[in-house]
């Protein structure tokens, strides 16, 4: 379905984004790391309460909903999947940064999951974690690497990929029920969403 150009009303109960695809289709020029004691840790069959714990203090004010929905059965045949990498971005002995790498169509990579924790925002550890996350794609025999993001995501979300190397290539609208609605996520997360009910 294709809307049409104006506004389109979005039910009482719902959110709706504008999603961003970015993709790159050689290993860009690295960008040098910013000065930070950081390091990533493999996690090599995740446990679901650290995944939930880790994917909720780096999602919850941007709205990330989708694996918070997911029980544990479901989860756990995401992110135990092979092909399914997951890595933490460790901060003063912490897990403090999210990184999912998706490798099981061949010849691609989808940075599945990116970000830091709201203490970390601005201090470098996202172009730690971004140019970890690109060595680690790029290592592969690939031909494309790619992310999503959307308008619930931190406003320089789209401009940081960019600077990483990737470049639009694709929009769409997502629209979903409010996880702050149904208890997914709490009445106060994401503040810049306003809650319709």
């Amino acid at each position: 379905m294709i809307l049409p150009d104006g506004y389109s009303d979005v039910p009482a109960g719902k959110i709706a984004a504008v999603v961003t695809h970015l993709e790159m289709t050689a290993p860009p020029v690295r960008r040098d790391d910013p000065p930070g004691t950081w390091s990533l840790r493999k996690v090599g069959h995740p446990e679901l309460p650290w995944y939930r714990d880790l994917f909720r203090r780096v999602g919850e004010d941007w709205l990330w909903f989708s694996r918070a929905r997911m029980d544990d059965a479901e989860l756990a045949a995401v992110i135990h999947t092979p092909g399914i990498e997951v890595y933490a971005l460790v901060a003063d002995g912490r897990d403090e940064g999210l990184l999912e790498l998706d490798f099981r169509e061949p010849g691609q990579c989808e940075l599945v999951y990116f970000g830091v924790t709201a203490a970390l925002i601005g201090c470098g550890a996202a172009r730690f974690l971004m140019n970890r996350a690109l060595d680690l794609a790029w290592s592969r025999d690939l031909r494309r690497v790619w992310v999503h993001t959307c308008t619930f995501d931190h406003p320089s979300a789209v401009a940081f990929y960019q600077r990483s190397g990737f470049r639009p290539f694709r929009h769409q609208i997502e629209i979903a029920d409010d996880p702050r609605l149904d208890g997914t996520a709490p009445r106060d997360a994401a503040r810049h969403v306003p809650i319709i009910e």
